[in-house]
C-alpha cells in the first residue's frame, strides 16, 4: 500500500510541475549577449579573438560558401504574446577579420 501511494504522490507531483511549465508558455533558445558591443565592430579591423572577447563563445558556429559564421542569439518564444529575439551572425576571412556582420532585434 505504502509504494502504491508514493506512485499516485510521484505521478501528481509530475502532473503539477508539467502543468507550470505548460503554463508559462515560454521556451528560450541561446543565451544572452551584450548588444551594446555591436557598434564597436569594425570591418576589416576586429578579429575573431576581439569578438569573442567582447561576446563570448558564439551559440552556433558555421560555414557559408567557404566563409566561417559565427552565430550569437537569444530567442524566447510564447504561447500567448510576441517572440523576443536577438541575433548576431558574423563572418570573417581566411585571416580572422569580419568582412561582415548583421544584427537583429524585436526590442525597441
Amino acid at each position: 500500500m505504502e509504494n502504491s501511494a508514493k506512485k499516485i504522490k510521484l505521478f501528481w507531483g509530475l502532473v503539477i510541475i508539467g502543468a507550470l511549465f505548460m503554463s508559462s508558455g515560454c521556451a528560450r533558445v541561446g543565451y544572452e549577449f551584450n548588444s551594446e558591443q555591436v557598434r564597436q565592430i569594425k570591418i576589416g579591423e576586429t578579429t575573431q579573438n576581439d569578438i569573442t572577447v567582447m561576446f563570448g563563445q558564439p551559440w552556433r558556429k558555421g560555414i557559408e560558401n567557404g566563409v566561417t559564421m559565427w552565430t550569437y542569439g537569444r530567442y524566447t518564444y510564447r504561447l500567448i504574446g510576441e517572440a523576443d529575439t536577438k541575433d548576431l551572425v558574423v563572418k570573417f576571412d581566411g585571416r580572422g577579420k569580419v568582412i561582415s556582420y548583421t544584427f537583429n532585434t524585436t526590442d525597441q
